[in-house]
């Protein structure tokens, strides 16, 4: 096992983070998932074939998390190839109304698992490293509700490229991945997609705000992942890969 290629996924007890590590598994990398469910982490990896695959739950923007990620890779692995950052979450607040603790929040945690994950795993990895971070199309758009969200997106855009030049001395490629629609459990609200809704067929289907009038797959995403970690990526850095079937191509 020693010889094969290993990848930290973070946010990997769902959607996008669950596609992704179970793309790199099949194809066999050795994988070290985390999250804050444990009990879906454990279901994952039993569906990936055999391997030295990790098990690290907990919050990515923890300092404790991040420890016990460090811990495991010192103990059974020795070395990293990729970082794949996946994980993310969406708090909706008023950017004037809301206190200034609610409104920070999905930034602190989000720009914090960033900073963190990539601090931690940088000093494992060897010449030609991969650290692929999940932003997404918010980071260049604004929604109402969504500004701290859309903040933090567009600031790990920006601490990608910033990182790109600062690690391009040891070939360590840094890049982005933002999804548009996704079909993931965090498009569900109150029991209901919102993919499924009128809205969204009306504005995205029938309105053709959406080149290609679905939602997408977190497989769809996850394929970029192993690309974006891959030989066929060893002169892309520094860049934001949109996912997002056509959306931000219209008006």
């Amino acid at each position: 096992m020693t010889g094969r290629k290993k990848v930290v996924v973070t946010g990997a007890s769902s959607g996008i983070g669950a596609a992704t590590a179970l793309r790199f598994a099949r194809e066999g990398w050795d994988v070290c998932v985390t999250a804050r469910r444990e009990k879906e982490l454990q279901m994952l990896v039993a569906e990936f074939p055999s391997g030295d695959h990790l098990v690290c739950p907990g919050d990515y923007s923890d300092p404790a998390t991040v420890a016990l990620v460090d811990d495991s890779i010192k103990a059974h692995w020795g070395r990293l190839d990729t970082l794949a950052n996946v994980a993310g979450v969406y708090f909706g607040s008023h950017p004037i109304d809301s206190t200034l603790e609610e409104w920070r929040k999905p930034f602190d945690i989000m720009i914090n698992g960033a900073v963190y994950m990539t601090r931690m795993c940088v000093p494992w990895m060897q010449e030609g490293g991969r650290i692929i971070h999940c932003t997404s199309i918010h980071g260049e758009r604004a929604e109402i509700g969504s500004s701290s969200y859309s903040m933090a997106k567009a600031a790990i855009n920006q601490y990608c490229r910033a990182l790109a030049l600062e690690l391009a001395s040891k070939n360590i490629l840094v890049n982005a991945v933002a999804p548009g629609f996704i079909r993931t459990p965090m498009s569900v609200v109150n029991g209901v997609s919102e993919l499924d809704s009128d809205w969204f067929k009306e504005n995205y289907v029938v309105g053709n705000h959406l080149a290609l009038r679905r939602a997408g797959l977190p497989e769809e995403v996850a394929g970029v992942f192993f690309f974006l970690a891959g030989p066929d990526a060893s002169y892309i850095t520094g860049q934001v890969l949109t996912v997002d079937g056509g959306l931000t191509i219209t008006f």
